[in-house]
């Protein structure tokens, strides 16, 4: 019942402010009400506070206890939606594959089904000796993706 209410809340909070959505939302058996937001632009507080309130003051602590937490996701914690990978358009990306592969580059495109992923590479030279620079590129369909993580370069 509890569920029900805070999903629906938050889907207002959601229609109400369409640049954010939703990433989880996580209730403990003690009413402890756990959400996390992202926004296409980021999330502010003001952010926070909107769609704490929306949910706050629409669910009745006489009749329920409840604690709540409305946070937007931490810098490097991977990302979980397509929407997630449209707003770093242009960052540096770490991906590990299901393959077991780990590659590092800039999002370049992000489509219904893949990303892809640029990087620059030294290869040995085709003939002689030394190594060449390379331009590498690779298409990677979303179900091969096990973490995607944005990397910060200071």
């Amino acid at each position: 019942m509890l569920r029900e209410k805070v999903t629906q809340l938050l889907q207002e909070a959601m229609d109400e402010n369409p640049s954010l959505f939703l990433i989880s939302l996580d209730i403990q058996g003690n009413n402890e009400i756990k959400v996390t937001i992202d926004g296409d632009q980021g999330v502010t507080v003001q952010d926070c506070i909107a769609v704490s309130r929306k949910v706050e003051h629409n669910l009745d602590r006489e009749e329920e206890d409840f604690s709540l937490e409305v946070m937007s996701v931490g810098a490097t914690t991977p990302l979980q939606q397509q929407r997630q990978y449209k707003k770093n358009l242009g960052r540096s990306l770490e991906i590990k594959t299901n393959a077991g592969v780990k590659l590092e580059g800039t999002l370049e495109e992000v489509t219904d089904e893949n990303v892809t992923l640029t990087w620059k590479a030294r290869e040995p030279k085709p003939v002689g000796k030394g190594k060449v620079t390379v331009q590498k590129t690779e298409v990677i369909p979303y179900e091969n993706i096990v973490e995607a993580k944005v990397m910060i370069k200071f």
